[in-house]
C-alpha cells in the first residue's frame, strides 16, 4: 500500500467519522425457513473487529462509528450475508439461508458448524459450543467432550472425570492443561485440574476448545498432550438472568443460576457489566466395589486363606503370610476393608463466582480496553484416584483475577490460586490404620497361625478317613498327611474353616496391646475411623493438610499487519512472557516441607511468534518459547505450520509441535509414608538403593549373603519432552458433508515415572533392617507413538446430521523400562449419531418450539490400564450409549431436556480400580430471561 493512499484513508476515516458520530443499530437474525431466532450469530462491522453477538432470540444492538456502514451477518453453517446501512432506522430483521457450499465441522454434537478460524487452524482443535452443549446427551458439558474425535474420558468417580488425548492417560493429568478464560485452573498442590471441579458452571460456559496434542510453543509448559480452554460468558454481550435445574438417577441434584447485567452512562454507553454465578451439584457417587483379584497376582478367589480383591484394602501381600509347612493354612491374607467402608460416597460441589468487567473507553464498545475483575469458589467431596484412591472431603478452592485487556489487541493478567485440603484423607493408609490398631500384621499372622494348628488340625485328625501312621516313620507320617490335606474331602472343608478362623483371630488374643476387630457400621468402628481421618499424616493419622497456592502473572501483545507487501498478504506478531511461584504447604503431610525446608518454586516464560498469510490461500506460522523452572536448564519450545486453502472450503495443514512438562512439586518434593514404603520425590538424586530383586534373593538363600545385594543410583528428576509432526485436511465434499482427518507421530523423552529399591542397614555382614521406597525418576528409551483420526458430519433432510469419528492411537516403542508410563489408550474407539435441531413439529399449537434431538454411541476397545501395583488391569471394550429429547415452551422462556447416558445401562469399568459406571438417566429445565 502506497503511503498517499495509506494517509489518505486515515484521513478519510477520521473525517467521515468526525461527521457521522457514534450510531447504535439494533436489529434480529433468523432461520430464513423457520423464522426462528439464531442464538450466538455473528453481527461484525465490515472491516473492523467492531462486532457482537445475537441473544437466545435472535437481537442484536452495536454501536458502530458512524454511517454509511457495511455489516456482514453470518452463523455457523448459513450463508453469509453483507447489508450497507445507511440509516439508524432501517429494517435489519436480516434472514440468513442455509448455505451452499459452507464449511461444517466434524462434531459429535448436533449441527454446529466449523469456524473459519478453527478451520484454519494448524493444530487439531474440537470445539463444543453453547449450542452444542445444549443439544449433547451426555449428562453434562464436561462428559460431552468424552464424544469429540482424539478425547478419551474416564470417570473416576461421579465427581472426578479426566479428559486426555493421545496417549499416555492417567488418573493424574498432568500432561494435559486446562485453563478457564485464560486461567489455569489446577490443584496448586497436586499440579492438576480436578476435571470441572473448580471450574466453570454450565450456564456460564460460551464454549470449549479442545487443542489436541502438544502444545507448549502455544500455551506453556505442562500443555504435553492437549490443552482444554473453557471460555466463559461476557457480561456485556449475554445479559439476563438463567436457572437451570437437574435431577438425576443416584439422586442427583443439581442446580445453577446466572445474572449477568451491563450498565450505561449518561451517553447511553455500557461501561461496566458483571456476572454472577452459583451452581451446586449433589448425587450419591459410584460404587468402587470390583472384589476380583487384583490383576496378575498369584491368589485367586478360590483360595481359602483369602486374596488380595482389586477394591479392597489391607489384604495385600505379606511375605510372612505365607505357611507352606502348615497343613490346610497356605497362604492366608488379611480380611481387609472394602472401599465403601473408608470412603465418603456423597458426592457434593458447590460453586460461586463474581466477575465485573469496565471499558476503559466505553464508545469505542467491543473495542475498548477493559479492565476485569473476578473471584471464584469451589469446595465439595469426591473421590479420586492417584496411587492410591483418596477421599476428597470438604476441599476448597479460592481463586482471583485481575486482567486489562484489548481485544485481538493486548492482556495483562494476573491471578492467585489458594486450596484447602479440608478433611481429604487416604482410604487405603486408613485401612491398614484401622487393622493395625486391632493387631499389627505379625500378631495377627502369629495368632492365625496358633488358632489353626490348635483348633482346625485336631478337627482334620478326627475325621474317619484320616490315614493311620502307626508306625510311621516322621517323615511318611507327614507325607500322609499333606496327601489327605489334598483330597476332595478335607478341601471341601478349608473355605469353612478358614472363615472361622477369621472370626476368631478378629478377636482380641493374649498379646499386648490388641483389640478386637473394628466392625463396619458399628459405633466402636466411627469413633476409630473419626480419630484416624482426624489426625494428620504423620501425626498417628491419615488426613492430609495442604494450603498450597499459586501466583501467575502473564502478559501477550499482537502486532498486526506489520508487513504487508500487497493487500492480500500481511504478517502478524505476537509476543509474551509469564511468570509464576509456587507456594506449597503441607506441614510434611505429603511434601518435604517441615524443619524450616524453603520449598517455594518458581518458573518464567517468553515466546514469540508470527503468522504470514499470502493471498488467502497460505498460511505460514512458527514460534519459539523458552521455558526455566528455577530447579531446572532453560528449555526452549519450537513450533511451525504450513496452512494452505486450495479451495474456500478445502484446508490442508502440516505442522510440528513440541512440549515441555515440568517435574510437579510431587515429583520433586514428595515424602509420603504409606506403611510399606516411602514415596519420594527426587529433586537432588538418590544413591545406593537395592533392587527388589537383589534383596528377595539374598533373604531367600538358606544362609544370606549380603555380597550379593545389587545397588544402584537414582539421578535428579528432569523434565519430559516430546516432539509431534501432524498432518491433516479439511474439506466439504458436495454441499452437505464435512470431512477432517489427521495423522501424527510424536517422540517423547524423559517421561517422568519412577524407580523401586530399597535402603538396607547391615550390621556385621547380616541384614538389619530395610526401608522400601518408590523415587520419582526419568526413563531412558525413546518412546515413540503414532496415531489417526478422522471424523464427518452429514447434514440432511434440512433438519438432521448423521455424525461419525474414528481414533487410532498405538505406541510404537516396545520397552520393559518400567519407568515408561503406561499408554493407558484403547487402539480404536469410534462415535457414531445422529441429532436433529429446530425440528418442525407442531406440539401444543406453538406452545412448544425448537425440538431437538440426538442420539450417540461410543465404543471402545479392550487395553490394559496400567497404575499403581493395586489399580492395574484390563480395560474390556465397551459400548455406551447416550440420547436425549429438548423442547423450548416460549410462554415461560425455558427449555426442558430428557436424556439418558449409557442408556442401556451397560456396567463398565472406564479406569481399573474404579466404579462400574452405569446408566445416568436426568431431567433438566433451563430458564433464559434475556436482558435487552
Amino acid at each position: 500500500m502506497r503511503l498517499s493512499t495509506y494517509f489518505g484513508t486515515i484521513a478519510c476515516l477520521l473525517f467521515c467519522t468526525a461527521l457521522s458520530g457514534q450510531v447504535t443499530l439494533r436489529g434480529s437474525i433468523l432461520d430464513a425457513e423457520t423464522k426462528e431466532g439464531l442464538i450466538g450469530a455473528s453481527v461484525l462491522a465490515k472491516g473492523t473487529t467492531t462486532g457482537t453477538v445475537t441473544d437466545i432470540d435472535g437481537g442484536w444492538e452495536l454501536t458502530v462509528t458512524g454511517l454509511p456502514m457495511v455489516l456482514q451477518f453470518s452463523y455457523l453453517g448459513y450463508a453469509t450475508t453483507e447489508v450497507e446501512v445507511t440509516s439508524s432506522d432501517q429494517d435489519l430483521a436480516i434472514k440468513l439461508e442455509e448455505g451452499a457450499g459452507t464449511t461444517m465441522e466434524v462434531v459429535e454434537i448436533t449441527g454446529r458448524r466449523i469456524s473459519e478460524k478453527q478451520q484454519q487452524a494448524a493444530l487439531t482443535v474440537e470445539t463444543l459450543d453453547a449450542i452444542a452443549i445444549k443439544e449433547t446427551p451426555a449428562a453434562n458439558f464436561y462428559d460431552g467432550l468424552g464424544s469429540l474425535k482424539d478425547v478419551d474420558l474416564t470417570a473416576a468417580s461421579l465427581g472426578f472425570k479426566i479428559v486426555n488425548t493421545r496417549g499416555f492417560n492417567s488418573t493424574n493429568p498432568v500432561r494435559s492443561l486446562q485453563i478457564i478464560d485464560g486461567v489455569d485452573n489446577q490443584s496448586p498442590g497436586l499440579n492438576f485440574s480436578l476435571g470441572n471441579f473448580l471450574g466453570a458452571s454450565e450456564l456460564d460456559v460460551n464454549r470449549v476448545n479442545l487443542v489436541v496434542g502438544a502444545s507448549s510453543a502455544f500455551y506453556g509448559p505442562n500443555a504435553f498432550n492437549g490443552v482444554i480452554s473453557i471460555e466463559s460468558k461476557d457480561p456485556f454481550l449475554q445479559q439476563g438472568l438463567s436457572v437451570q435445574v437437574k435431577g438425576a438417577e443416584r439422586n442427583l441434584f443439581e442446580g445453577g443460576i446466572r445474572w449477568a447485567r451491563a450498565l450505561k452512562n449518561k451517553d447511553g454507553r455500557e461501561w461496566m457489566a458483571y456476572k454472577l454465578n452459583l451452581f451446586g451439584f449433589r448425587a450419591n457417587d459410584w460404587v468402587a466395589d470390583n472384589f476380583d483379584p487384583v490383576f496378575d497376582t498369584p491368589l485367586g478367589i478360590d483360595n481359602p486363606g483369602g486374596y488380595d480383591a482389586v477394591n479392597r484394602y489391607g489384604d495385600e501381600f505379606n511375605r510372612s503370610f505365607s505357611f507352606p509347612n502348615v497343613n490346610g493354612l497356605g497362604t492366608i491374607r488379611r480380611p481387609g476393608y472394602a472401599e465403601e467402608d473408608v470412603v465418603d460416597y456423597n458426592s457434593e460441589n458447590l460453586k460461586a463466582g463474581v466477575a465485573v468487567h469496565f471499558r476503559l473507553n466505553p464508545e469505542k464498545s467491543l473495542e475498548s480496553t477493559e479492565l476485569l475483575i473476578g473471584s471464584n469458589y469451589s469446595t465439595g467431596t469426591t473421590v479420586y484416584q492417584g496411587d492410591n484412591r483418596f477421599s476428597l472431603k470438604n476441599i476448597q478452592f479460592f481463586q482471583h483475577k485481575i486482567e486489562l485487556r484489548n481485544r485481538d489487541n493486548f492482556f495483562l493478567r494476573a491471578y492467585i490460586t489458594h486450596e484447602d485440603a479440608g478433611d481429604s484423607y487416604d482410604p487405603y493408609f486408613t485401612a491398614l490404620k484401622l487393622q493395625e490398631a486391632h493387631k499389627t500384621d505379625g500378631q495377627w499372622q502369629s495368632d492365625y497361625r496358633n488358632i489353626w494348628i490348635r483348633t482346625f488340625q485336631p478337627r482334620v485328625r478326627a475325621l474317619e478317613n484320616f490315614p493311620d501312621c502307626t508306625g510311621c516313620t516322621i517323615p511318611e507320617r507327614r507325607q500322609r498327611e499333606r496327601e489327605f490335606y489334598l483330597t476332595p474331602e478335607v478341601q471341601a472343608l478349608l473355605p469353612g474353616y478358614h472363615a472361622e478362623a477369621r472370626e476368631l483371630v478378629a478377636q482380641a488374643s493374649s498379646s499386648f496391646g490388641t483389640q478386637d476387630r473394628f466392625i463396619p457400621g458399628t459405633d466402636r468402628f466411627q469413633a476409630a475411623f473419626d480419630s484416624i481421618t482426624g489426625n494428620l499424616l504423620g501425626q498417628g493419622g491419615t488426613r492430609f493438610f495442604d494450603k498450597s497456592a499459586l501466583y501467575h502473572i502473564h502478559g501477550e501483545k499482537q502486532f498486526k499487519r506489520i508487513w504487508e507487501p500487497n493487500e492480500s498478504s500481511a504478517l502478524d506478531l505476537t509476543v509474551g512472557g509469564n511468570f509464576r511461584q509456587y507456594t506449597p504447604n503441607s506441614q510434611g503431610t505429603i511434601l518435604l516441607d517441615t524443619m524450616g525446608r524453603d520449598i517455594n518454586t518458581s518458573e518464567f516464560g517468553l515466546y514469540g511468534g508470527g503468522t504470514m498469510n499470502l493471498k488467502n490461500k497460505l498460511k505460514i506460522s512458527a514460534s519459539l518459547r523458552a521455558d526455566k523452572n528455577q530447579n531446572f536448564d532453560l528449555l526452549f519450545s519450537p513450533a511451525a505450520s504450513l496452512v494452505y486453502s486450495p479451495k474456500e472450503n478445502t484446508t490442508l495443514r502440516a505442522s510440528f509441535s513440541s512440549a515441555i512438562r515440568n517435574p510437579t512439586l510431587n515429583d520433586q518434593y514428595l515424602f509420603y509414608n504409606v506403611g510399606r514404603a516411602i514415596l519420594l520425590g527426587n529433586i537432588d538424586g538418590f544413591n545406593n538403593l537395592v533392587t527388589v530383586g537383589s534383596f528377595v534373593d539374598v533373604i531367600n538363600m538358606p544362609a544370606p549373603n549380603v555380597s550379593m545385594l545389587e545397588y544402584f543410583d537414582v539421578a535428579p528428576v528432569r523434565p519430559e519432552k516430546v516432539r509431534t509432526m501432524e498432518v491433516g485436511a479439511r474439506s466439504t465434499i458436495g454441499k452437505l458433508l464435512y470431512v477432517d482427518a489427521t495423522y501424527y507421530y510424536s517422540r517423547y523423552e524423559d517421561f517422568i515415572g519412577f524407580n523401586l529399591g530399597l535402603d538396607v542397614s547391615i550390621v556385621d555382614a547380616n541384614i538389619a533392617g530395610a526401608q522400601a521406597y518408590r523415587v520419582a525418576a526419568n526413563a531412558t528409551d525413546i518412546v515413540t507413538t503414532q496415531g489417526f483420526s478422522i471424523g464427518s458430519n452429514l447434514y440432511f433432510a434440512d433438519y438432521y446430521s448423521l455424525n461419525g469419528n474414528y481414533s487410532w492411537n498405538v505406541l510404537n516403542t516396545k520397552t520393559d523400562d518400567p519407568i515408561i508410563p503406561a499408554f493407558n489408550t484403547p487402539e480404536h474407539k469410534f462415535n457414531i449419531g445422529v441429532s436433529g435441531r429446530n425440528i418442525p413439529l407442531k406440539l401444543l399449537g406453538d406452545g412448544i418450539k425448537d425440538i431437538g434431538a440426538s442420539v450417540n454411541y461410543k465404543w471402545v476397545d479392550s487395553y490394559i490400564f496400567e497404575g499403581s501395583p493395586q489399580f492395574t488391569g484390563p480395560i474390556e471394550s465397551y459400548g455406551m450409549l447416550d440420547a436425549q429429547f429438548n423442547f423450548t415452551v416460549p410462554t415461560i422462556k425455558t427449555t426442558i431436556k430428557v436424556g439418558a447416558s449409557n442408556l442401556l445401562d451397560n456396567q463398565v469399568f472406564q479406569v481399573y480400580g474404579g466404579p462400574r459406571i452405569g446408566r445416568l438417566a436426568y431431567i433438566s429445565l433451563t430458564y433464559n430471561l434475556v436482558k435487552r
